[in-house]
């Protein structure tokens, strides 16, 4: 393991995984061949994350506008999802890797929605690597369901509408529980966080690399945690004057 618990190296990392089509079609090949090198990359994150010391890798699987796209392509995603978890559940759970989802799930069709609680289940008492999995996820509808939560409570009289606060809305989200992401990465050169994470993304550092989905591999992982690791994070606050002229 590669800088464990040493400053510098993000607690929670985020990645939105862009740029599967475009790798396909730069190698003359249809949309899904990408997202199947796709899913190696995702496999080559994992480990990565697990070898940097990292406490919570979230990777934006599945957008909740990701149901716009073409049939065919929703379907090949949704079969790789159910095969990526029928093949490395137990590999991950061998790990100590715990799996969290996130993101609506209503619209899930059974199968799809039996694999998700059945890796959750399988999983939730290991200690290792928080795996947080954003699927049918968009941060305007996850802030609007927590919305709606409140505004039940306070209609069933349990809350107070003056005693609403930041902490209340974040007790809600999907993301309960998981420390806001230090670092957000994108993939594909694109600089837009595309509904993720909206709410926590408040203080996260943002790195954007021009490394498409399939061609992430651990150094760019690795030189995106540079750059975080050169960040100067103030949280709103001010640099201190010592730390300002070079001081250790």
């Amino acid at each position: 393991m590669d800088n464990a618990g040493q400053a510098g190296v993000p607690r929670h990392v985020a990645i939105i995984m862009d740029g599967n089509g475009r790798w396909a079609k730069a190698r003359g090949m249809p949309r899904g061949f990408g997202h199947r090198k796709g899913v190696e990359a995702v496999r080559e994150a994992v480990k990565s994350a697990r070898h940097f010391g990292i406490s919570y890798l979230t990777l934006y699987a599945f957008s909740s506008e990701n149901w716009r796209r073409p049939a065919d392509e929703v379907s090949d995603l949704m079969g790789l999802l159910k095969l990526f978890i029928k093949r490395d559940l137990a590999e991950l759970h061998a790990a100590d890797v715990r799996i969290r989802i996130i993101g609506e799930r209503e619209r899930l069709s059974g199968d799809i929605l039996q694999l998700l609680l059945e890796a959750e289940e399988t999983t939730k008492s290991n200690k290792g690597l928080v795996l947080v999995i954003a699927f049918n996820y968009g941060a305007r509808d996850e802030i609007a369901r927590a919305c709606r939560r409140i505004a039940q409570d306070v209609a069933a009289g349990r809350i107070d509408p003056e005693d609403i606060s930041a902490e209340m809305v974040n007790d809600r989200l999907d993301t309960a529980g998981i420390p806001d992401p230090d670092l957000i990465i994108r993939t594909s050169g694109e600089e837009r966080l595309s509904n993720f994470l909206l709410w926590q993304a408040a203080y996260s550092e943002l790195v954007f690399v021009p490394e498409l989905w399939p061609d992430f591999d651990r150094s760019v992982f690795r030189n995106a945690l540079d750059m975080f690791a050169a960040r100067n994070r103030r949280f709103g606050g001010v640099e201190s004057a010592e730390k300002a002229v070079g001081s250790p």
